[in-house]
């Protein structure tokens, strides 16, 4: 019953809140800290909304208040999660993320943004993971000096770079992923450049336990991104050093230290879009070395002449594994800090020791109706290693079967955006379990179904 009370409430503001999305604002990004309304600023209109992301104190109107949000729920459900191994659960479970944040600016040099976060976990039978609960804390909270082209942050914030393979902001999951970190940026119409020493926040699901500078791991680096490259469009150029004390492989459980370099090159061409990336990894793990690496392609193209003009896709990945247990190497890529649903919302297999080839579908049935298909399927790279999850840890071994292929996922989606403020998300994924899976596991096929509303204002 309280599931119909909130989707008959989202769907009944969405005709109030179209008469606000027709009115000139910008899209919301994903990012929301990114989103500048000074442009309201010798806006006399006298709007309450108008008035929420806008409202000047002082005589000096680039001194301004702007206040957002978002509330996101959203209902999943698993048949034979994990393939058969978790606990059986037939009703399925809820979460609720609610996101308030206050954007001060004083003047054009001086910013403060604040950010806080109540989000819950109703129905599963597991404990709450980092990922699924945080009743109540502070999400973000840093200041901006801005000097000419260069801009200094410090605090509390979330990252995102490219394609978000490497460091996202974790959107899929309920709790999203932050940083305390201290960052110089220079950017200009075409280069930016973006410096960075931040240590991960672990979520904990109370109220106000996540800490200052907890002990999570380190993560600095320098990524730029030069646009308008002659041939090559646009390129991304970055390296990312990480430490922790706790990483986990099929090989190994201990300290961690990774160098990360890599390179992007994506852009579009009349129909066509391209997103290529490669990234090369060394350091150390307990008393091993480190040799690790990742390819990944993804092309899109857009058939003009059918009606709404459908997108194919194609996207095939290399991630390395690990080439032999108990030796002096290790080759498992470390993805570091990726979208949490990295091959879609039931977030089943993570970016590591993994040989994928990715075609999809997106076809835009009205204005506002988008269904959306694809199909995934998965190899191990190297037999001597297992496979992991989104969060970078093994969940079952390679020590034991020779088999490679793991498996192969079907899903499909439905969206509905009748305005920027309001969306409706419908999706299914089926995971047939290889030969892999067979042997290491329960082995069942995995069913998933989502339902996601999201308001954002």
């Amino acid at each position: 019953m309280k599931k119909a009370v909130v989707l008959l409430l989202l769907f009944a503001a969405g005709g109030f809140w179209q008469k606000i999305a027709a009115q000139d604002f910008p899209a919301f990004k994903m990012l929301r800290y990114d989103e500048d309304y000074h442009f309201l600023q010798n806006d006399t209109t006298a709007h309450w909304y108008k008035n929420l992301k806008y409202s000047h104190f002082g005589k000096n109107r680039n001194n301004f208040r702007s206040f957002g949000g978002e509330l996101r729920w959203q209902y999943q459900f698993y048949k034979n999660e994990e393939w058969g191994d978790a606990p059986p659960d037939d009703d399925g479970f809820l979460y609720l993320r609610n996101l308030f944040h206050a954007d001060f600016h004083f003047g054009k040099k001086v910013r403060l943004f604040a950010q806080m976060k109540s989000n819950f976990m109703a129905g599963r039978p597991q404990p709450p993971r980092q990922i699924d609960e945080n009743q109540l804390d502070l999400h973000q909270f840093f200041s901006d000096f801005s000097f000419g082209k260069w801009l200094a942050r410090a605090g509390r914030q979330e990252f995102l770079f490219g394609s978000q393979r490497i460091v996202a902001v974790r959107e899929g999951p309920n709790n999203r992923q932050t940083f305390d970190a201290a960052r110089l940026i220079r950017q200009s119409a075409r280069f930016r450049a973006d410096a960075f020493l931040a240590r991960a926040v672990t979520d904990r699901p109370g109220i106000f336990d996540d800490g200052i500078a907890p002990p999570g791991p380190s993560l600095w680096g320098l990524y730029t991104v030069t646009r308008e490259v002659r041939f090559l469009k646009n390129v991304d150029l970055y390296y990312l050093g990480f430490y922790t004390e706790n990483a986990v492989f099929d090989d190994g459980r201990g300290r961690e230290r990774r160098h990360s370099f890599g390179t992007r090159i994506w852009g579009k061409g009349g129909a066509w879009q391209y997103d290529g990336e490669a990234l090369y990894q060394f350091g150390d793990f307990l008393d091993k070395k480190i040799n690790a690496y990742t390819a990944s392609l993804h092309l899109r193209h857009t058939l003009t002449g059918v009606k709404n003009q459908p997108v194919l896709g194609l996207k095939t990945e290399v991630i390395s594994g690990d080439r032999a247990h108990d030796d002096a190497a290790l080759q498992t890529f470390n993805p570091l800090f990726p979208r949490g649903a990295y091959f879609g919302l039931a977030a089943l297999i993570g970016p590591a020791n993994l040989l994928d080839l990715h075609p999809s579908i997106e076809w835009p049935l009205t204005k506002n109706w988008v269904l959306g298909a694809d199909y995934d399927i998965f190899w191990r790279h190297r037999l001597a290693d297992g496979i992991y999850g989104p969060n970078v840890r093994p969940i079952y071994s390679g020590r034991n079967t020779s088999a490679r292929h793991i498996g192969n996922q079907l899903g499909a989606n439905l969206s509905w955006e009748p305005n920027a403020h309001l969306s409706l998300q419908i999706e299914a994924t089926w995971f047939d379990a290889g030969r892999y899976l067979r042997e290491v596991s329960a082995g069942k096929d995995v069913f998933f179904a989502a339902v996601t509303v999201q308001f954002k204002y």
